[in-house]
């Protein structure tokens, strides 16, 4: 099977210590204990025989009283009936409507007018590694319409979990030297490998037409189709950019954006010509990456410029530290920013996710973390230096630890600036109990409710809030686009 974004993190020999705190006295005291999977059982009164007897003249005296006032209760309700009253007097309460407070009732409305709008869905690389881009093959074809295909994502676990569309991953592994040798030769690969994927993904919502919405339709018309039929939103994202060659980056990315690329992560797990990675990934082993160069390159810059004029959400995601920063910062990126699939770092100590000083400067851009559902991203033990990765905790590898994410970056920047980014299809075999697969969407938006979150702040969470980025990276596209002409290469050879 080719390579797949596995989370680098595997279960230790030894189980790691339950994180019993969320890293930070300040945090909201409501949310401050671990939940309880049951109630707590009841104490058995004393039964002694000086209990027993006490006990039995109490009953027979409660006996007596309740005795005298059903009586009195029965003559009064008698008058009642037989005095005048008005018409109006008479007519009954309105019911409630049913379920009106029920946690499924609420869940059913936010999803019934809102996409479910994963940031993330690894399907693709799924498809190449488990069926290699054979999708008419009846050994992929049965389980992705019937249901029950390897992995996490399937038609049927889709509707159930009402979906409402995604960034689907065009994603393919570094290359060997990726992190040295920026060259032509070592990329060229991964430029002929994603167009294979984004082929692939073309040819799904071919195939299925009724359930994907085509991948270059812009915000409002992908909107208009999910209300009129449930059709998912569906761009199309790059996860990194070891995918686009150094000596034609600009050129590369505008002919991704006539085949449905609207999101690229600026990194995967190796540094590129343009930017630093928070990983770096080799065949053995994944280790996390020294500051190198500051973050971000000068031929970085050029490729976000670019990015911003056509309308593709720039995602840090993978990044460092230092290219968030840069990113983030003195108005790197005219358009609010992505993360497709990164989760809180103070509640899970692993450079993938995103530190509290950053989360600052995403609100200050009004930008949007999307909290990643792989297991060694939400739940982990502090590791012994910043030069190491956490222990993986699987007693906290719930839907409740990945709630705790949101609602600690939801009560620290706003709800405006955290959704969801599952990596579903990306996280290999081990998922959040209570988030197996797509169809458990719903458990997550629940379990938001049951911790406090308004149905206001879980639509925003759901979907809305990256349908407002993408809204704005096309508005600032609009306006980009009247102001100037494209990015151009700098090209060599073929000399006259």
């Amino acid at each position: 099977m080719a390579p797949r974004e596995l989370d680098p993190l595997l279960p230790q020999n030894e189980p790691a210590p339950e994180i019993s705190g969320y890293g930070t006295k300040s945090y909201t005291s409501h949310l401050a204990s671990p939940r309880q999977d049951a109630p707590p059982a009841y104490e058995s009164a004393s039964e002694d025989e000086d209990n027993v007897e006490s006990q039995s003249v109490a009953q027979r005296a409660l006996s007596s009283l309740a005795g005298i006032f059903t009586v009195v209760v029965f003559f009064a309700f008698i008058a009642l009936m037989l005095s005048p009253t008005s018409p109006t007097d008479m007519q009954p309460r309105p019911p409630a409507p049913p379920g009106h407070n029920k946690i499924e009732e609420r869940v059913e409305r936010i999803l019934r007018d809102t996409p479910l709008f994963d940031g993330h869905n690894d399907l693709a690389i799924l498809i190449r590694g488990a069926y290699k881009n054979k999708i008419h093959d009846s050994a992929f074809k049965k389980g992705f319409e019937d249901g029950g295909l390897y992995g996490d994502v399937d038609l049927p676990r889709l509707r159930k979990g009402r979906a409402g569309g995604a960034f689907w991953s065009a994603f393919v592994v570094c290359p060997e030297n990726a992190s040295d040798d920026f060259s032509d030769a070592e990329y060229s690969g991964a430029v002929a490998h994603t167009l294979s994927q984004i082929d692939l993904l073309h040819r799904l919502q071919a195939q299925y037409p009724d359930d994907f919405t085509p991948a270059g339709s812009g915000v409002e018309d992908a909107l208009k189709q999910f209300h009129k039929s449930k059709s998912m939103l569906s761009p199309i994202s790059i996860e990194g950019l070891h995918q686009i060659p150094q000596s034609a980056p600009l050129s590369t990315l505008r002919l991704y954006y006539l085949l449905g690329v609207r999101a690229a992560t600026l990194t995967w797990n190796c540094h590129n010509a343009f930017a630093d990675a928070a990983l770096i990934w080799n065949v053995n082993e994944t280790v996390v990456a020294p500051y190198h160069r500051g973050g971000l390159t000068s031929a970085g810059r050029e490729v976000i410029t670019e990015m911003n004029r056509l309308g593709m959400l720039v995602d840090l995601s993978h990044t460092s530290y230092w290219t968030q920063k840069a990113v983030l910062s003195n108005g790197t990126s005219a358009a609010p920013v992505i993360y497709s699939h990164s989760s809180a770092f103070t509640l899970c100590q692993h450079p993938r996710n995103v530190h509290d000083d950053i989360l600052e400067l995403v609100k200050e851009t009004k930008s949007l973390v999307m909290v990643n559902f792989s297991p060694g991203f939400i739940s982990c033990s502090p590791p012994a230096d910043s030069s190491q990765l956490p222990d993986f905790d699987e007693k906290n590898n719930t839907v409740h630890q990945v709630a705790r994410h949101i609602v600690y970056i939801g009560e620290k920047i706003g709800y405006d600036y955290v959704g969801l980014g599952s990596d579903f299809d990306g996280m290999g075999d081990l998922t959040p109990r209570g988030l197996e697969g797509v169809d458990k969407y719903p458990n997550l938006i629940a379990e938001l409710l049951v911790m406090g979150v308004s149905d206001e702040d879980a639509r925003k969470v759901a979907g809305e809030n990256l349908l407002r980025v993408w809204r704005k990276a096309e508005e600032v596209s609009a306006r980009l686009q009247k102001e100037d002409h494209e990015g151009e290469d700098d090209v060599h050879g073929y000399d006259l």
